[in-house]
């Protein structure tokens, strides 16, 4: 299929535009629509976490109640049926494959070319109540089907959290959700795992609690504080989610699982980190510490002194900053290496991922380990 790719930073999607006969035999939809007698079943299977997650958010918000969604429907396939030179859809419905796809330029033409199509099919990030009225539009008038395409951006090659991520940020302008954090809905649908929950609660003490180094520095879509945002909560909760689920033993054995306790410890380290390393910590443009790459460098460093067994006996005695402190004292020879001027490279990377990771090593090394 012809598509026009779009880079955006390290970001690349796909614009597409679909036949929408196409379109509605690749696409699944996550939640039933009823129209007129008639329904679309979901397709959501256990094997898919994503898909799942978006069902879930929309079986249980009040805003997809059934009545409302055949009212929802009703009202597109009205539209559709009256339109006549203004578009039918004239925004972009978005796609999801986490397969990657192939992408051949054509001649001269870096941008567009040749898309290959996945082996199974699209999840919907966006645009499944639109999709649902084509759906039985189809149904009532299969003469004027062939007269449609879609606009689409496809988003292929990705993790299952970018999906959920991206559903999230989508919707959290609209009436769909009634939350707008990523954590909150982590933590409201039932069928997620402890450790995603867990991870979840300790996010929501780190942007809440008085006693917090990160209190009101998570960029929660639109938080009540004016303050500058440090990292997005959907990275650090990835970032925490890895630590629980590499470190399973030492959170179930020394913190009996208990979020309030881990906050407890994360905090801890955080005051350490932010006591010796004071001078590039805070709103400092001069510096490159709290920024994103290097906040989950940290927390991939506290995953690793976990298994530092003197370390987690003192804390646990002490339950204190000192531990902390003593053992991250060697960061204070190294502030310099933080400054916004040359930091890039210092820490050369061809994107984010590659730079957290040499962050992390270099702050290891500082260490010791």
């Amino acid at each position: 299929m012809l598509a026009t790719q779009v880079r955006q930073k390290e970001g690349r999607f796909y614009f597409i535009a679909y036949k929408a006969r196409d379109l509605l035999d690749r696409v699944r939809f996550t939640s039933r629509y009823y129209y007129e007698g008639e329904r679309i079943e979901a397709e959501a299977g256990r094997e898919d976490e994503v898909a799942r997650f978006i069902a879930g958010i929309e079986r249980s918000d009040k805003a997809f109640q059934r009545h409302l969604n055949r009212q929802k429907v009703r009202q597109i396939v009205n539209f559709y049926e009256t339109a006549v030179s203004q578009p039918l859809i004239p925004g972009t419905i978005l796609l999801f494959t986490d397969e990657e796809l192939r992408f051949e330029p054509v001649g001269s033409f870096a941008a567009a070319g040749n898309l290959s199509e996945p082996r199974t099919k699209y999840l919907v990030i966006d645009g499944q109540h639109r999709l649902a009225a084509l759906y039985f539009f189809q149904q009532k008038h299969p003469e004027q089907i062939d007269q449609i395409e879609v606009p689409c951006v496809l988003f292929d090659g990705k993790s299952g959290d970018f999906a959920t991520e991206m559903f999230v940020i989508i919707n959290s302008t609209h009436t769909k959700i009634n939350k707008s954090h990523l954590v909150d809905l982590y933590e409201k649908v039932s069928w997620e795992t402890p450790e995603k929950k867990f991870a979840a609660r300790i996010v929501n003490h780190l942007y809440e609690e008085a006693d917090s180094p990160l209190r009101y520095r998570i960029n929660r879509l639109g938080g009540r504080s004016r303050k500058e945002k440090w990292i997005l909560q959907s990275e650090l909760f990835n970032e925490l989610h890895k630590v629980v689920q590499a470190r399973h033993e030492f959170f179930q054995k020394r913190l009996h699982h208990k979020p309030d306790r881990a906050y407890e410890l994360m905090r801890d380290y955080l005051k350490a980190v932010r006591d010796v390393m004071e001078a590039v910590w805070g709103e400092n443009e001069k510096y490159m510490f709290t920024r994103d790459v290097t906040l989950k460098a940290l927390i991939r460093i506290l995953g690793d002194l976990l298994q530092d067994d003197e370390l987690m006996e003192s804390w646990h005695r002490e339950r204190s900053v000192r531990a902390f402190r003593q053992r991250l004292q060697p960061w204070a020879e190294v502030t310099k290496e933080f400054r916004s001027e040359g930091f890039y490279e210092r820490f050369p990377a061809k994107g984010q991922v590659e730079r957290v990771r040499r962050i992390h090593v270099r702050l290891l090394e500082v260490l010791g380990r």
